[in-house]
């Protein structure tokens, strides 16, 4: 038997041996650098005044904060709950240690016995398993942690990585999945649950879990007990007094758990980060990986105003049940931008994301806009003139023949021809015999004839160089009407984000903005560049555009946007229906807010556009029914606030012209439904008191691209762009289902060829568009459902964004 010396000797040299053992693998142990995914953050999307809107991206919903950043009440509890000794140890509790490891020997519990300085090691530098050997580990990196790392950065770090349930990892995700605010706004009350819910979210977190257990009562009453414990406990180890303690007695309310993208905060988040990939250069994987912090112009107010008008009108219009076959389908879009720096404030997307509709149709192209697009004839007559007047500006008191079925004359003053070889006649909404009507009053019942001759007389290509300086994207023209008569009454399909900014720059007396999403941008806390706020550019004299500006006016006061007249601001807008009742728009604006709503109906399949006649339970839907009624709903509410200035009153303008060409007799027509508005005495602009006649023939100099100049043929494509014998209601538009470049400045060219097409003899009711509406391709375009230039969408309806 060996004696007591021996046996003790042989111990000490044992223990020396594990000793020495130890302080070499202490010694050889580093602390290891971060693991990606333990640091890696979402994307986080902040409304225009710093309140966080969403997160998304990134490999889990994190967003790290400082220290500075944590309150103490979360301090307190964490430390009362997890590790007392926090700030005494040296980041090991060595009996902790030997309970876990008795423990997993046993086959029992293996949690438990760790620090926070563990856990931030494990949840930094290790992984999740439950072994031996990864304890082992986790023991020696810890010690060296605890003896290397400031404990400010240790607490930090482990609150940072921490799962707490809601799909939340880490402090701030957190403190906004279960109480909707940032972290260093957390009362004690919800430090102390938060702390008690790690202990294990599958347990505590009160909207259940996993198992039989993991029900939302039995969670709740866990949490409730442990919430309760932790403000004892923090007594009991000095961090809170027994004063204080008496003051929390009420577990705290949770927010709703809901999707961060859910209505429409996925529309939101998708057109800030088209604009932030586009102007920082990043690959969508790029931007996927996190860590971006991005503030945007979006006002929390007005997008949900806007939510809530369209929710309105459809509960007032539209009823499913009841007409499903013309109730069913119909898709609103709307935004607002301010004049004055380009800011787009508000959108309505859609029905959400989560509902399955994840076209955003504020800031999609596909919907043709209609007799929206007629201002933007007139300013450019205002600007250019028209070979008639030799290039004098126009003054909006011009006349124009306004009857239905006129024929429509190049600037040869031969008439353009149609399909058939006959002079082509274009249509109003009704046969009402107008006479020579000035271009005021023209805009204001939205009559087609005087538009149309119009925009050949100024020069498509003068029409087209207009709206791109307003903002409109060259992807967004209509290809198979580019050089066609119907192009100037709107078979274009700009986005309402883009209708907006337009309007805008009339609000804004011809200064532009282009229209921008995002601020700013952080990653890592490091600003990127080229987030700056666009620059001023002047599109239109301040003339030209108050001009313009005059003349919405009485669109709204007497024309056929009457219904909005009575909103108590200044209102300047323009209706638009198309081409067999598939779209109808009002785009309208203040002196700080331009506002542009869409409606249409798609066939899900094949993503063509549905005529709305029936909707609603009337026989047709026009700009200035539903349209403008949402769009008063909403400006009522989002002007609320602002104190609303008069538009400027407009100087004196281009001089009057009038145009007087014999016409041809006038054939009889089928009566087509009608937005006529009331007879109304007439306001007048300011021209320049001056009257010319124009000669009958007058002299000419060809320009290149110049609609019809030199041609009497009016065939600009080699294909039948007369149209079909003026078939089609409204203003014709192109059944283009396709895509306008999604989002490039890659459209038809600027000349296409000179402006010489054919016309399309479409109708257009007031306030409406007017062009082909043949579904064939005898427009030198097609009806195809395909896409044009971007990648099609639900059936090819939708083909990309413009990206503002």
């Amino acid at each position: 038997m060996p004696s007591w010396r021996l046996v003790t000797g042989t111990f000490v040299s044992f223990l020396g041996l594990l000793m020495g053992a130890a302080g070499i693998a202490y010694a050889m142990v580093g602390v290891p650098d971060e693991k990606a995914a333990a640091m890696a953050e979402s994307n986080v999307f902040y409304w225009a005044d710093g309140s966080q809107m969403a997160s998304t991206g990134g490999e889990k919903n994190r967003q790290n904060v400082k220290f500075a950043d944590i309150p103490r009440s979360m301090q307190d509890a964490v430390i009362a709950a997890e590790n007392a000794t926090f700030y005494q140890d040296k980041g090991v509790d060595p009996m902790g240690i030997g309970r876990a490891v008795y423990n997993m020997a046993l086959g029992g519990d293996t949690q438990g016995g760790s620090t926070i300085t563990q856990q931030y090691v494990k949840n930094t530098y290790l992984d999740q398993s439950q072994t031996v050997s990864r304890k082992v580990k986790e023991l020696f990196i810890s010690i060296k942690v605890g003896a290397e790392v400031d404990k400010e950065k240790i607490l930090t770090g482990y609150l940072n990585t921490a799962f707490y349930g809601r799909n939340a990892y880490g402090i701030q995700a957190a403190s906004q999945a279960y109480f909707g605010v940032d972290s260093k706004h957390l009362t004690p009350e919800q430090s102390v649950f938060l702390a008690s819910v790690l202990k294990g979210p599958n347990l505590y977190n009160p909207d259940g879990g996993v198992g039989a257990m993991a029900t939302p009562e039995a969670n709740r009453e866990r949490a409730e007990k442990r919430w309760k414990w932790i403000f004892d406990r923090q007594v009991e180890v000095g961090r809170m007094s027994a004063e204080d303690r008496e003051k929390y007695t009420k577990f705290p309310d949770f927010v709703k758990q809901k999707s961060s993208l859910a209505g429409q905060s996925g529309y939101l988040v998708d057109t800030a980060k088209e604009f932030v990939a586009k102007k920082a250069g990043l690959t969508p994987e790029e931007l996927e990986k996190g860590g971006y912090h991005i503030t945007t112009t979006f006002q929390k107010d007005k997008v949900r105003e806007l939510e809530k008008a369209v929710n309105a009108t459809k509960k007032d219009f539209l009823d499913k049940k009841k007409r499903p076959k013309t109730d069913d389908l119909v898709q609103f879009g709307a935004a607002s931008v301010d004049p004055e720096s380009g800011k787009i404030v508000a959108l309505y997307g859609g029905e959400g994301q989560e509902a399955g509709h994840y076209s955003n149709n504020a800031n999609t192209t596909g919907v043709p806009v209609g007799s929206t697009w007629k201002p933007y004839v007139l300013a450019a007559a205002m600007k250019y003139g028209t070979f008639r007047s030799k290039g004098v500006p126009l003054s909006p008191l011009t006349k124009y023949n306004g009857n239905d079925l006129i024929v429509i004359n190049d600037q040869n003053g031969d008439p353009i021809k149609d399909a058939k070889g006959r002079p082509f006649r274009q249509k109003n909404e009704s046969e009402k015999v107008w006479g020579d009507v000035t271009l005021f009053d023209a805009m204001q019942d939205s009559i087609n004839t005087p538009f149309v001759q119009l925009g050949i007389d100024v020069g498509l290509s003068k029409t087209r160089s207009v709206t791109k300086d307003l903002g409109i994207l060259e992807s967004s023209f209509d290809e198979g009407n580019l050089n066609n008569a119907s192009f100037s009454l709107g078979t274009s399909t700009p986005s309402a984000i883009r209708m907006a900014s337009s309007y805008g720059t009339f609000a804004n007396s011809g200064k532009h903005f282009e229209p921008y999403s995002v601020t700013e941008v952080k990653h890592k806390d490091k600003p990127l560049p080229g987030f700056e706020a666009p620059k001023q550019k002047r599109a239109l004299s301040a003339p030209i555009a108050d001009n313009v500006t005059k003349v919405l006016e009485n669109v709204v006061q007497n024309g056929t946007a009457k219904g909005i007249k009575d909103i108590g601001f200044p209102v300047a807008g323009k209706t638009g229906t198309t081409d067999k009742n598939k779209s109808a728009w009002f785009v309208g604006y203040t002196r700080e807010l331009s506002t542009a709503v869409t409606l249409f109906r798609t066939d899900p399949k094949e993503g063509k556009l549905l005529s709305m006649n029936g909707t609603g339970g009337v026989s047709s839907i026009h700009g200035g029914d539903i349209p403008a009624e949402l769009w008063q709903d909403y400006m009522a509410q989002a002007m609320k606030g602002v104190d609303p200035q008069p538009f400027p009153e407009p100087g004196e303008i281009g001089e009057i012209f009038e145009e007087s060409p014999s016409p041809l007799p006038t054939p009889s027509a089928t009566k087509t439904e009608e937005e006529e508005p009331e007879p109304t005495p007439e306001p007048t602009p300011s021209p320049t008191k001056s009257e010319v006649k124009p000669s009958p023939t007058p002299s000419q100099t060809c320009e290149p691209g110049d609609w019809g100049c030199g041609s009497g043929s009016g065939n600009g494509s080699g294909e039948n762009t007369g149209g079909n014998e003026n078939e089609g209601a409204e203003n014709g538009t192109t059944e283009n289902g396709g895509a306008d470049g999604g989002g490039s400045d890659s459209g038809g060219s600027d000349n296409g060829g000179g402006d010489i097409g054919g016309a399309s003899p479409g109708t257009s009711a007031p306030g409406q568009p007017g062009g082909n509406a043949n579904a064939g391709n005898n427009n030198g375009g097609s009806a195809n459902t395909g896409n044009n230039n971007g990648g099609a969408d639900n059936g090819g309806l939708f083909g990309g964004t413009e990206t503002p």
